[in-house]
């Protein structure tokens, strides 16, 4: 054995060590298919990570013939990381992919098959246009033609819609043909059979006036479905696609090409599939193509069917289901019901509520029990029962939730061992603003989105300034008068309604003019005599730059613009003295980066056009976003 074989072992009994009996017996089982049921806290992440240590110990196999699947980027970093810990440099020789990440990778190593090196992602705001593109060709009959109020009411719908077909591989002919099914089942529905008399029915009939309504509202479904492909080609038009269009492409070459999935079925020996509850339609059947040439695979998926969140429940245990169903000869089903997170108490509660479900697996797989026991050494030891406190009102629970943070905090509560959880960003705010009224320290991260933004509005407004200058001379007044305010001019406001009130004193007669033209006069004119300063030298910066800006916009790239304003306004130098300058300094970059992701896009955007997708994003509430840090 080598010395690096060597250390490998013993670092890898350590850890194995560590595991519980069950924890070890999915680790130990490497050949053949494993399905671990992980509740939360159980560890799931270690045993993933130390069943590949365990098989590139006790097997000839490579790191690069290991392949481990996770849902978001965030498991993909958590288990590299864990990997390091006991394999070393190893670990990056694993293969370790988000789905969309693998299927990239596939398609950038076969491009010739593919044939798709012009096409780009698609952003939310074209994908929003093309919607809408689609809706205006809609013909007059059209069941979602509107003609009134928001004609484009069914884009979010439409959206929706198509990203759930791409995500389970549904195709317009399949769903058309359930809807048929569907349709012809309504009438031996019960809730079809009237259950007294009523209308001109009696009680056992069939109830087809609602019959008709619920076709009418399917048929709506159904137009909906029907323009699927409409919209993939007004995509392809665009040479744009999105992420699900990569996981559908690969399936297909996959289906289509024997060669290419042998190909890959060869390389990866062993393949492991993390959060598998999360999976959708298409990314199960990646997994299925990749092991369907073994009777007995070894793929070992770990997952939790109480803890799905991105599909509805019913589907994700399906995809459990149908793996413990296909292999059910050589199958190990582990469940891991140590829980090294939460206190027994907490823990209780939990499961009174997520026996309700009787769609879990516990109910649906002979034998399967999942009873969680906490086994922290210490939390084990807690047995503080969980309170529910209700509220008459929103604005009462909040009083009540700040109050008890004060309490516990004179209590000598240290505040960083107190935490809130909430289910949405606004919650949060509003909590703030309690704690803050309080005086009470708090710290909270979240996504904000840049239009929302103070230091942002103010930066996206020079630019639109700038757009409405270049498109018609002194025809923005009323953005300078606000543009002018700006903290880094140094300008008193006495001073801009000085201007304001002479340019509104000359609005008849010859001597007209506007808010630019005046200052700029202002600012190049010779001093009247000895003592005379001219007008305040914070507008006379102001004037020269925008006229320098001005100019900038017909002989710089967009880009090019944007940093120049940056820098000769003397945004970064304000934003430094500032006490949120790290959450400013990442609202900048996040900005630049989505100047410089849509000039990518596009390269020759005019400002014009930036200021009209800028606009677009406010108009539709979109969100372009930047997480940051926040503490008081």
């Amino acid at each position: 054995m080598n010395l690096n074989r060597e250390k490998l072992t013993q670092k890898f009994i350590a850890e194995f060590e560590k595991l519980n009996e069950q924890q070890q017996l999915a680790v130990n089982t490497i050949e053949g298919p494993v399905l671990v049921i992980a509740g939360p806290g159980t560890g799931k992440t270690q045993i993933l990570a130390s069943r590949i240590g365990k098989i590139l110990i006790d097997t000839d196999a490579q790191p690069e013939n290991i392949l481990c699947l996770t849902y978001t980027e965030a498991g993909v970093v958590a288990m590299r990381k864990r990997l390091l810990q006991f394999i070393g440099p190893d670990a990056y020789k694993v293969n370790l992919y988000t789905f969309h990440a693998f299927c990239n990778d596939i398609i950038q190593e076969n491009l010739s098959l593919f044939e798709k090196t012009a096409l780009d992602p698609i952003s939310e705001l074209e994908s929003i246009e093309l919607l809408k593109e689609l809706i205006d060709n809609f013909p007059k009959n059209h069941p979602l033609k509107r003609y009134r109020g928001d004609v484009y009411f069914e884009v979010n719908n439409l959206k929706h819609l198509f990203s759930t077909m791409k995500r389970e591989g549904w195709t317009p002919e399949y769903i058309n043909q359930k809807i048929d099914e569907y349709l012809a089942d309504l009438p031996t529905r019960d809730e079809y059979i009237a259950k007294r008399a009523v209308k001109e029915f009696k009680k056992g009939d069939v109830r087809t006036d609602k019959i008709e309504e619920e076709a009418a509202k399917t048929e709506k479904l159904r137009a909906a479905v029907n323009e699927f492909e409409k919209f993939q080609k007004l995509m392809r038009s665009r040479n744009r696609y999105d992420f699900d269009d990569m996981i559908n492409w690969v399936i297909k070459a996959f289906e289509e090409n024997a060669s290419l999935l042998s190909n890959y079925q060869e390389q990866y020996q062993y393949i492991l599939v993390d959060e598998y509850q999360d999976t959708s339609g298409t990314q199960n059947r990646i997994v299925e193509l990749l092991i369907n040439f073994w009777e007995k695979p070894n793929v070992f998926v770990v997952g939790d069917d109480d803890q799905s969140i991105y599909r509805f429940q019913g589907a994700n245990v399906e995809n459990m289901l149908q793996l413990a169903n296909r292999y059910k000869e050589h199958l190990l089903t582990v469940v891991l019901t140590q829980n090294y997170r939460s206190t027994q108490p907490l823990l209780d509660v939990s499961k009174t509520l997520i026996n309700r479900n009787q769609e879990r697996l516990v109910n649906q797989l002979d034998g399967l029990s999942k009873e969680l026991k906490a086994a922290h050494s210490e939390k084990k030891l807690i047995t503080l029962p969980a309170v529910l406190q209700e509220y008459e009102t929103q604005r009462m629970e909040m009083i009540g939730i700040v109050s008890k943070v004060r309490e516990l905090i004179a209590q000598g509560v240290a505040p960083g061992r107190i935490g809130i959880i909430y289910k949405e960003n606004k919650y949060g705010e509003e909590l703030a603003q309690y704690f803050q009224l309080l005086s009470i320290p708090f710290y909270s991260k979240r996504n904000q989105n840049i239009l929302e933004l103070p230091l942002s509005q103010k930066i996206i407004l020079i630019l639109t300034y700038l757009a409405a200058e270049v498109d018609t001379p002194y025809g923005g007044d009323e953005m300078l008068f606000e543009l002018l305010h700006a903290s880094w001019f140094r300008i008193p406001p006495i001073e801009i309604a000085k201007l304001s009130v002479e340019v509104a004193e000359r609005q008849f007669g010859e001597n007209r003019t506007s808010l630019r033209r005046l200052m700029h006069e202002k600012s190049i004119a010779p001093p009247k005599d000895l003592f005379s300063t001219g007008i305040h030298e914070g507008m006379k910066k102001a004037s020269r730059l925008l006229e320098k800006w001005i100019s900038d916009v017909y002989n710089l790239t967009l880009q090019q613009l944007f940093e120049s304003i940056l820098r000769e306004a003397g945004i970064l130098a304000d934003i430094m003295q500032s006490a949120e300058k790290h959450s400013q300094l990442q609202l900048l970059t996040a900005l630049f980066d989505f100047i410089r992701e849509e000039t990518r896009r596009n390269p020759l955007l005019s400002l014009k056009e930036i200021v009209a997708v800028f606009g677009s994003y406010e108009e539709r509430r979109h969100c372009i976003a930047f997480s940051t840090s926040k503490r008081k």
